[in-house]
């Protein structure tokens, strides 16, 4: 599987020095020597956004409603409606939208009464002719204009509101009233109070980005451990990528990390090393009327040196949105067969299986050199003999699958946090079937995943401590 890449720099000439909703369209220049400052994006952890309606407006002449209607909702946790901070200095809120859960209710017209358990209030694209509108978020619909509010914000407690705000009658919904001419007329008021927590936090000296951080989301770790806690939560995709000398072939399996931990992964990539690295092995149980006499190890690779962390959510543990050089709590990274299988992987004689330590890839001792030898089509692969995986000659036998998650990580956190020590469940398995009685190869999976737990635990014979 090929990994994607994507980075997304913000335009700092503008938020160091232009306001928003007065930017050009020029954002790629570079920011002025001299801005210097902490930028951070964040959105809504939780908060409340109050809609008070003159009904008697709303509903027009002839209604019988009376007074005013304070319609109350919960903001939907984490929606995507961020702003922008510089040293605790608001610059204003970016294109985006947060869902509301109503609390309250009242006697509203049809069209807003159907769509009131799906509203959102939308910070709209630069240039818009109103900056926020409430719409129904599945249709689109736009039922209020908002002008005349104010924000704030209090970087002691992280919270942004919005005050003051008029409700105008957009076009549409003064025409579902059955009035044009009732375009932009006053219906009440907005306002909003949210805690924000950030979801970027970007260093910035002399115009120049020195380091962009995106922090854990502690909110979002219901269902996970203490501490960082990296598994191979899935393996697949067992397949041969090459053979040598008609004696070995070469074969890969496809690896999904995920992080069960409440803390950030370090997935520095090389020259750093502060990574994980992916060792796969090869295992064949045999012999004896069962098949069960033996287990063996037939099979290894060199490592896969990790990069650049993705933020899927394979495991179902509700991934914080953290990537790049960290795997967010509750995130999955997948590495397919095919990117397991190098040619580019790394020695294991470098790495200490223990503490997971090893050397930069910029010093004397590179952990990943490949000067001075040529690869083959079995090169770094897990090396296996064409013989060991013979059908014909290995009738009954069964195979397995392995691989692991090594880290530095982990073990620092571990002598620093003896409670919260999650090294020791890095190694998954799964059985497989081969297919074929010569090279190439295939394979098919025969059972799950066998989630923290090593290949030799597949032997009935085996004796565990």
């Amino acid at each position: 599987m090929l990994k994607i890449l994507l980075i997304a720099t913000l335009p700092f000439i503008t938020l160091f020095g232009i306001d928003p909703d007065t930017q050009s369209s020029d954002r790629s220049k570079p920011a002025p020597s001299g801005d210097n400052g902490t930028l951070e994006k964040l959105i809504p952890a939780n908060g409340t956004v109050q809609l008070d309606i003159d009904l008697k407006v709303l509903n027009g002449k002839g209604s019988r409603a009376a007074g005013s209607s304070k319609l109350e909702f919960e903001i939907k946790p984490d929606s995507f409606f961020s702003v922008l901070t510089v040293d605790g200095e608001l610059r204003g809120p970016l294109p985006g939208s947060m869902d509301l859960i109503p609390q309250t209710f009242g006697e509203l017209p049809a069209r807003l009464s159907t769509s009131f358990r799906q509203l959102g209030v939308e910070k709209t694209a630069w240039g818009s002719p109103y900056e926020l509108v409430v719409r129904d978020v599945k249709t689109g619909f736009v039922f209020f204009n908002i002008e005349g509010h104010e924000y704030g914000y209090d970087a002691d407690v992280r919270q942004f509101t919005i005050g003051g705000g008029r409700l105008l009658l957009s076009p549409e919904f003064a025409a579902e009233l059955g009035s044009s001419a009732r375009t932009g007329q006053i219906v009440g008021s907005f306002s909003m109070t949210a805690t924000m927590r950030p979801i970027e936090i970007t260093q910035v000296v002399d115009g120049e980005v020195v380091s962009s951080a995106l922090p854990a989301d502690q909110t979002q770790s219901a269902g996970t451990v203490p501490g960082p806690d990296v598994i191979v939560g899935d393996l697949n995709g067992l397949a041969q990528f090459g053979n040598a000398s008609g004696r070995f072939v070469g074969l890969a399996v496809g690896t999904d990390s995920c992080n069960l931990g409440t803390v950030n992964l370090n997935w520095f990539a090389n020259p750093a090393n502060d990574h994980p690295v992916i060792p796969q092995n090869l295992y064949r149980m045999s012999g004896g009327a069962t098949n069960t006499e033996r287990f063996e190890q037939i099979g290894q690779s060199n490592v896969k040196h990790a990069f650049t962390a993705l933020t899927y959510d394979i495991c179902n543990l509700g991934c914080n949105g953290v990537g790049g050089t960290q795997l967010g709590s509750g995130c999955s990274d997948p590495y397919g067969a095919s990117l397991n299988s190098g040619p580019n992987l790394g020695s294991r004689a470098w790495i200490n299986p223990f503490t997971g330590a090893y050397p930069r890839n910029d010093g004397g001792t590179t952990n990943n050199n490949h000067t001075g030898h040529t690869h083959n089509g079995t090169s770094h692969r897990i090396l296996v003999a064409i013989d060991d995986l013979n059908t014909s000659m290995n009738a009954g036998s069964t195979y397995f699958a392995e691989s692991q998650y090594v880290t530095p990580h982990e073990y620092v956190w571990c002598a620093a946090n003896p409670t919260q020590c999650n090294m020791y469940n890095n190694a998954s398995y799964r059985r497989y079937t081969v297919n074929g009685t010569a090279s190439p190869y295939s394979f098919s999976a025969a059972a799950p995943t066998v989630q923290k737990t090593p290949a030799i635990a597949a032997w009935t014979g085996a004796t565990l401590a």
